[in-house]
């Protein structure tokens, strides 16, 4: 390759790893603060009795 097919591919390189970098990112979301957290002990709790019920016929 010449000189200049080697300058144009490194750019080429260059814009694709730039362009990778930033699709990367992850989105950072923003929740409103005054939320009760997702999951509590409580929760996990209940998540397990219900699911152990479906299981169950009546």
């Amino acid at each position: 390759m010449s000189k200049s097919d080697e300058q144009k591919l490194a750019a080429l390189v260059r814009k694709t790893a730039a362009k990778a970098a930033k699709a990367k990112r992850k989105v950072q979301r923003q929740y409103d603060a005054t939320l009760p957290p997702d999951t509590t002990d409580e929760d996990l709790e209940r998540r397990d009795f219900f699911s152990e019920m479906k299981k169950r016929e009546f």
